[in-house]
């Protein structure tokens, strides 16, 4: 049997996006529903077992965040992409650790948020209900990266990590030393297809610096190249980074 469609469900209050994204979603073989507030959300996941939540940020009376700590509190298995402002304060992006599993920026192309919503199921359905330690693994500091169960341990515990930064740390662990422009980094990411937006990366690698890092402010891990982009240092430099971070 073929599998079942990708269910999109879109909680936002702008009725003219709604309408659009309905119609691009259709078009590419999805089911979608919108609803306009969170308690719409509330009402609507436990009826229809949504694949993907895409959420506001920006919501009336309750806005994103608290909706986003609400349905964590009783279901942390449905994945959840934010929406968010781009001119939004880099800490308030960060904010979206409470449980998103990615986010992006308005405005932005409906192609780009199915992409997204692709890129986030592929990490669902790789993760295993019981990870084996088992396959390429990649050390650094208290860290272990197990690329074949997509699992990031610390001290040998499983520590959350949303998908978006699970795909940046495994592409920056697994060509250590290595110089990476942010171009490259955003074609292995998204595709050969894709143009790299220096803000989003900016905001990904910051979220990665602050899971993996001691003082993101000091990266020891993934360190700046000025100019051209990062480079991910295993063991720690016999010198201190004296770069910007960032």
């Amino acid at each position: 049997m073929p599998p079942a469609p990708i269910h999109v469900l879109l909680v936002d209050d702008d009725a003219d996006l709604c309408n659009l994204l309905g119609k691009f979603f259709r078009l590419h073989g999805c089911e979608f529903t919108a609803v306009h507030s969170a308690a719409d959300l509330c009402r609507t996941i436990a009826r229809l077992r949504p694949s993907i939540v895409v959420l506001d940020l920006m919501l009336p009376k309750v806005d994103g965040l608290t909706a986003l700590n609400r349905l964590r509190a009783h279901d942390k298995v449905t994945p959840v992409v934010m929406l968010t402002a781009r001119a939004e304060d880099v800490d308030r992006i960060v904010g979206l650790e409470l449980g998103a599993d990615d986010y992006l920026g308005k405005p932005f192309i409906p192609k780009e948020l199915l992409a997204r919503i692709n890129a986030v199921l592929r990490h669902h359905r790789q993760q295993p209900r019981q990870p084996a330690q088992t396959g390429p693994q990649h050390r650094f500091g208290r860290f272990e990266l197990v690329s074949s169960t997509r699992t990031l341990l610390k001290d040998g515990q499983p520590v959350k990590i949303p998908s978006r930064e699970f795909m940046l740390l495994e592409i920056l662990a697994t060509r250590p030393m290595e110089s990476l422009s942010r171009e490259e980094i955003v074609r292995l990411l998204d595709g050969p297809d894709s143009v790299a937006n220096e803000r989003s990366l900016y905001v990904e690698v910051l979220r990665l610096r602050r899971i993996v890092e001691d003082n993101p402010a000091r990266p020891r891990f993934i360190q700046t190249l000025r100019g051209v982009g990062y480079v991910f240092v295993p063991e720690q430099a016999d010198q201190a980074n004296d770069e910007a971070p960032l």
